[in-house]
């Protein structure tokens, strides 16, 4: 019998499968002792009343949770990287206000700006990781024509040009199978992806140049949009396991030859969450900017591709990639679009060929 070939991340996958399976395994046994309790004779049916609606609590709870997991929408909503998830709990917030005045309409701009906003995201990765591998394309390269010299900055068509061309580039081979590249270069690798990508982005041209009467957005549209949509989200759900930590603090143990890293895991739809450590023994010191966390807990530098602070001009934590207008260099919001002036040390942009 011919098995795959040991390594951390599938070892990982094993352990975690073998865990769950005990732990599900310990719901289910506690959940069927709870209901024979009613027949404990030793009991009044007072008290096997109560123990089974109040102690079956937490395993109808357990149970509750774990069916929202099938549910293709919660996962985006609380395990995907946080741009990505807060564009699409716009999206299911838009679609409950059904009934209310321009509600088609604003759906419809809500999923288009979620599906940018997933290539946007995806193509800034699959850009600084191939910087940090050494590995570029024709697309890359344009978009950094773009943030040098360009009047405008990339759009739709550049997120998806670097999607598609990385999978051919030069040093692709060369990289472990389980590096995260190979993931993001299979995004739109077949025609069913590139017609739904394309689907999207006529529709968002069209929206942008004012070539639709918005209000009278029409269901088949609307319904299109969000198929495609939905199953780019689905091919992407390799992202909800590549971890994105806005690194906050690194202490060196000189002793340990380790940073102790202190961090914000950006998954799911809220940036206010709980900072979190982890120990760090890589050849690479770590510094306090946004980092990728890969399957084997490899990290990746984001930094200045994408960069997390807080917004200018709402007030909350977001994540921004270098933009440009009628020549000017701005920071623009992955998860709400707010832009402005370019705030970030232009001399990261320099090291990495974006000045």
């Amino acid at each position: 019998m011919e098995l795959p070939k040991e390594d951390k991340a599938l070892s990982t996958a094993l352990a975690d499968l073998a865990a769950a399976g005990q732990r599900l395994g310990r719901m289910a046994a506690e959940a069927e002792a709870l209901a024979e309790s009613v027949f404990d004779r030793s009991a009044s049916p007072g008290e096997a009343r109560r123990l089974v609606i109040a102690t079956g609590q937490i395993t109808r709870l357990r149970s509750m949770a774990a069916a929202q997991l099938d549910d293709p929408g919660f996962i985006v909503r609380t395990r995907y990287p946080f741009p990505i998830a807060l564009r699409w709990r716009n999206v299911e917030a838009q679609k409950s206000a059904e009934g209310q005045d321009d509600a088609r309409a604003n759906e419809y701009a809500a999923v288009l700006k979620t599906a940018e906003t997933l290539l946007g995201y995806s193509a800034l990765l699959t850009i600084a990781l191939a910087h940090e591998a050494g590995i570029s394309c024709k697309a890359i390269k344009t978009f950094k024509s773009k943030i040098v010299s360009g009047p405008g900055g990339p759009g739709f068509g550049d997120w998806q040009r670097i999607l598609q061309q990385i999978a051919t580039s030069e040093g692709m081979s060369d990289l472990s199978p389980e590096h995260p590249l190979h993931e993001l270069a299979v995004l739109l690798a077949d025609d069913d992806a590139e017609m739904a990508c394309q689907s999207l982005g006529t529709k968002r041209n069209s929206r942008a140049h004012g070539r639709e009467d918005l209000p009278a957005v029409s269901a088949s549209k609307l319904n299109e949009a969000h198929d495609s949509l939905r199953f780019l989200l689905e091919r992407a759900r390799f992202l909800a396991d590549l971890q994105l930590l806005d690194v906050t603090n690194v202490a060196w143990d000189r002793h340990e030859q380790s940073d102790t890293v202190t961090f914000r895991r950006l998954m799911g739809d809220h940036p206010v969450v709980p900072t979190e450590n982890l120990c760090h023994a890589g050849p690479d010191r770590i510094a306090s900017n946004l980092y990728l966390a890969d399957r084997d807990q490899g990290l990746h530098p984001l930094s200045p591709f994408l960069t997390c602070d807080k917004c200018m001009v709402c007030g909350t934590l977001s994540l921004f990639h270098a933009d440009k207008e009628q020549g000017e260099l701005l920071q623009t919001s992955l998860d709400h679009g707010h832009f402005y002036p370019y705030q970030t040390d232009e001399r990261a942009l320099q090291a990495v060929g974006l000045r």
